[in-house]
């Protein structure tokens, strides 16, 4: 059996043929920049590290699961003018998730946990329309919504900023520029009222709101802030997966 079953692309036939797996999970990131000073696969590297963290926390406690590879490509329609941000349109994803679905469910896979790891990406309206149409029951999970960022963080942010910065700098240090490069994530706040209280919403162009394309200063990100989340994330997701793998999808209110 390899290192970690638990992640198809390193596992074999051999493993998967003698394996009665009870949740899939489908990563899902983005290629987008991410200040100056964070990679463009961060959306991505995270997803299938926290993914997998998730899903041995799962395995060690005798569920098994399997996380499918990492969708790479995520919805940036409004970031289209900021070079090499890479879209794919809605319509494609539910496409894409339907096709996957369908396979998981020709060979007995009922459960699948969308892990999301984008802001951009939605996949609530996918999963109404689909959900009707398979026996796999869907769900989605933000994972950087899975745990409070408050006690963890000074000044959390939404994209690239402290949270993000400390996570990557526990998984990828060196590919975390020196914080020193980084802007500071200042971000232009909404005129009309109703869109700076939040009830009403419209896609924000990415260069309109922000200079460095983040928003959230960075400055206080360390690798130790990061692993602390990171851990705690994976917990929490962890647990989820185990709950879910004994759930019964047509019983889940009280």
């Amino acid at each position: 059996m390899t290192g970690r079953p638990y992640v198809l692309a390193e596992t074999t036939w051999k493993t998967v043929a003698r394996t009665e797996y009870q949740v899939a999970v489908l990563p899902w990131g983005a290629t987008e920049a991410h200040n100056y000073h964070l990679p463009y696969a961060t959306d991505t590297m995270q997803c299938d590290y926290l993914a997998a963290g998730a899903a041995a926390f799962a395995w060690s406690a005798g569920v098994r699961v399997i996380v499918l590879p990492t969708v790479p490509f995520g919805v940036n329609t409004t970031q289209l003018d900021i070079p090499l941000c890479l879209n794919m349109n809605p319509s494609t994803q539910a496409a894409l998730l339907a096709d996957l679905v369908g396979s998981l469910e020709g060979q007995g896979i009922l459960k699948l946990v969308l892990f999301n790891g984008h802001g951009g990406n939605d996949f609530r309206q996918m999963i109404r329309e689909l959900q009707p149409k398979t026996r796999v029951f869907l769900c989605a999970v933000n994972w950087y919504q899975a745990v409070d960022a408050e006690p963890y963080f000074d000044e959390p942010g939404d994209h690239a900023g402290e949270l993000e910065t400390s996570v990557m700098l526990r998984i990828a240090p060196e590919l975390v520029l020196p914080l020193s490069e980084a802007g500071d994530g200042h971000a232009k706040k909404p005129i009309l009222p109703a869109f700076r209280h939040g009830w009403a919403w419209a896609p924000r162009r990415w260069t309109q709101v922000t200079r460095d394309t983040g928003v959230g200063d960075p400055k206080n990100a360390s690798m130790k802030k990061g692993k602390r989340f990171a851990d705690a994330v994976i917990k929490a997701i962890g647990q989820f997966l185990v709950d879910f793998a004994s759930a019964d999808t047509h019983h889940l209110y009280e």
